[in-house]
Parts: C-alpha cells; sequence; structure tokens
C-alpha cells in the first residue's frame, strides 16, 4: 500500500540512536522498579525480586513487539485504522461493562485477559493517534472547515476519551485531549477553531473535577498539602520531601527512604521522585536530557516522512510520550495536581511499557523512509 512516488522515497537503515535511547530509558526503569519496590515486594509476597520479574517479563515482550512492528511498513497500518478502532471500543466496552472489568484505585480501566491484566486505555491512545494521522492526511485541504475537517477528528476520538472517562480516569482523558488537540493544530486547524474548542472544554473539566470529591481534594491537596498533611496532601509532601533528601549527587540506588512505605506509588505514578531521592538533581537531569533526546530523535524522524501519514504518525507518537512524561514529572515535582499517570519507559506496568515500545517500533519503521527530496510542509494557516 503507497501513496508516494518511490522515486522520491530514500531508504535507510532504522535510527539506531532512537533506538539506543530507548534501550537505556528501558534499563533505567528496571532498575528504579527494583530499586523501589523491592521492599514492597518482599513484604506483600515474600518475594523481593517479585515485580522486577514481572517488568523484566514486560520488557523482553515490548522489544519483541517492537522488533516485529519495526518491521512493518508504517503505511500498512492505514488499512487497519478502523478494524483498530472498533477492537479498542469493544475492548473498553467489556471493561466497562462485563465481569472481565477490573477496578483499580478507583478507576475501572483495566481487562482480565486470562493471565494478564491490560490497561484498554493504553490501545485507544496509539489508536487516537492512527486515526487521526490518516485522517488529518485526508482531509489536508478542508482543515479549515469546521464541520468537514475538524468536528469529525474531535467527535470520533473523543467517543474512546468519552469512555474513559467513564472508567473515572480523568488524568488519562485528560492526555487524550491534549494529544487530539495538538495533532489538530499540527494538522492546520485554524486557531479560532482551537479557541473556541477551549472555551468548550474548560467548563467542562472543571463540572469533571467538581463532580468527584477526591478530585477537590487533589486540588486543595495540590495548592496547599500541609493543611492537610496526613490526608490529601500527603504524598505531594513525601514526594518533595524525597527530592529534597537526594540533593546534587543522591543517597545512592537503592539507599532511598521515602519508598519504605512513606511515598504511595512508589514504584508507579512516583517513581520519578525515588530516582531524585537515590540519584539526585543529576540523575533528574540525566532522565530528563534522556527523554529530550528521544523527542528530538522522534521530531526529526517524523519531519523527514515521505508523506503527512508518517509526519502525523511520528508526531502523534513522540507528541504522546512526551506529554506524559512532562505531565508526570511535574505532578511528581508539585506543579501539577496529582493523577495517575506513569512515566513512560520508567514507572512499573506492563500495558503502559509494551504499548509503549509497540508505538516506538512504528516510529523505528518510519525512520527507515525518509524524502528524497524536500519533505511535504504541513497545510499552512
Amino acid at each position: 500500500m503507497k501513496n508516494w512516488d518511490e522515486n522520491t522515497v530514500r531508504h535507510t537503515r532504522f535510527d539506531y540512536p532512537l533506538l539506543i535511547i530507548v534501550v537505556l530509558l528501558s534499563g533505567l526503569g528496571l532498575t528504579m522498579v527494583f530499586s523501589s519496590s523491592a521492599v514492597l515486594a518482599q513484604e506483600r509476597f515474600g518475594d523481593g525480586l517479585f515485580f522486577l520479574k514481572k517488568m523484566l517479563t514486560y520488557a523482553c515482550l515490548g522489544f519483541a513487539v517492537m522488533s516485529l512492528i519495526m518491521r512493518v511498513p508504517y503505511l500498512y497500518w492505514k488499512k487497519l485504522v478502523y478494524p483498530l478502532f472498533i477492537i479498542s471500543f469493544i475492548f473498553m466496552l467489556l471493561t466497562l461493562y462485563s465481569g472481565l472489568g477490573l477496578t483499580v484505585s478507583g478507576a475501572r480501566r483495566w481487562i482480565i485477559l486470562g493471565p494478564f491484566h491490560f490497561q484498554t486505555s493504553e490501545l485507544a491512545k496509539i489508536v487516537i493517534i492512527l486515526f487521526l494521522a490518516y485522517s488529518l492526511e485526508r482531509k489536508s485541504e478542508k482543515m479549515e472547515r469546521f464541520a468537514v475537517g475538524v468536528a469529525p477528528n474531535i467527535l470520533i476520538p473523543g467517543i474512546l476519551v468519552l469512555m474513559v472517562l467513564f472508567s473515572k480516569d480523568l488524568g488519562t482523558a485528560f492526555v487524550m485531549g491534549l494529544l487530539i488537540v495538538t495533532m489538530l493544530f499540527l494538522g492546520g486547524t485554524s486557531f479560532k477553531h482551537l479557541f473556541f474548542l477551549f472555551l468548550g472544554a474548560v467548563p467542562m473539566f472543571f463540572y469533571l473535577i467538581f463532580q468527584e470529591g477526591y478530585r477537590v481534594r487533589r486540588i486543595t491537596g495540590f495548592l496547599n498539602p500541609w493543611a492537610d498533611r496526613y490526608g490529601a496532601g500527603f504524598q505531594m509532601i513525601q514526594s518533595l520531601l524525597a527530592f529534597s533528601e537526594g540533593g546534587i549527587l543522591g543517597k545512592g540506588l537503592g539507599a532511598g527512604q521515602q519508598k519504605l512505605f512513606y511515598l504511595p506509588e512508589a514504584h508507579t505514578d512516583f517513581i520519578f521522585s525515588v530516582l531524585g531521592e537515590e540519584l539526585g538533581l543529576i540523575g533528574v537531569i540525566m532522565t530528563i536530557v534522556f527523554f529530550l533526546l528521544f523527542c528530538h530523535r522522534g521530531i526529526k524522524i517524523a519531519t523527514q516522512a515521505p508523506d503527512l501519514f508518517g509526519r502525523y504518525l511520528g508526531l502523534g507518537i513522540v507528541i504522546l510520550i512526551g506529554l506524559q512524561s512532562l505531565l508526570n514529572m511535574a505532578v511528581v515535582m508539585g506543579l501539577l495536581p496529582t493523577k495517575g499517570l506513569v512515566l513512560p519507559f520508567i514507572s512499573y506496568g506492563g500495558s503502559a511499557l509494551v504499548m509503549t515500545l509497540f508505538s516506538v517500533g512504528i516510529l523505528l519503521n518510519i525512520s527507515m523512509y525518509q524524502a528524497a527530496g524536500t519533505p511535504p510542509m504541513f497545510k499552512k494557516r
């Protein structure tokens, strides 16, 4: 399936620097998962290596999936956009309304597939990127028309966002919403349309926050964590203490104290806090640099793609991983209210890691096709 002239495409090897960055981030993740979870795993399961073993299994599976996906020409994903959308929709229906759904921490976002638990929103994120890349290319000349170019690209992905909201996972829905808006901006949506979308989204966002008491408590805990130091503000205070105790050089790998049942979700949502305590400011900066290098390589790959589908697809993947990384770091550093978002490649979580490596496989395949001349530009406003 091809929609560009082979004479205008230069075939290359996959992007080794991107792969090296991904391997380094995943290795750092395995290290920090073990360090942050060993005591909890020993206490809960009698095996200090429990979480490390599971994460290592997920990493092996993820890299196997990545090595397979990177060999699939990215244009073939056009054929699978709607089938994957339907599959994702069915998975989310089963999660919400069948006995296969599993509720964790108040959010019903997991589906039980035999011995595996799969977070269906992780697939939905990739499906949204695929759909928007496909649709934005097809409607590249119609984006100035709201009814034709903009509305379908909000309403159709919005179905999956709405289902995530039904599962009471506002953080993931927020990420998906930002992803959609950012890709619409890149696709040529006018500032006027984006502004009106913003005006419509703000009251809805505040309604969703004030609809649930625990979300309000998260906001108040963020604004003044010390006012409720043993309640809504506890997690934020412990996270800030971890960074404070780490200093410049850190306490040393495995020597952190906050993970010893002081910091909730130390091996998942707040693993960056443990990293800050044990590896210090140097470790924090090193991790941020790795993510910046990932985004740099990803943007370079996307902008050199020979067609708009490849450009939008590559940039969507970079936006998703970069956005989740930024939001997670901002939360644990006290810059945003607490959300249930993991740090890509680093946090414990099989579904997140496998689907992230799945998306990296697509990005690596895009890197194997480069425009021989001047790459096609985005539609100008």
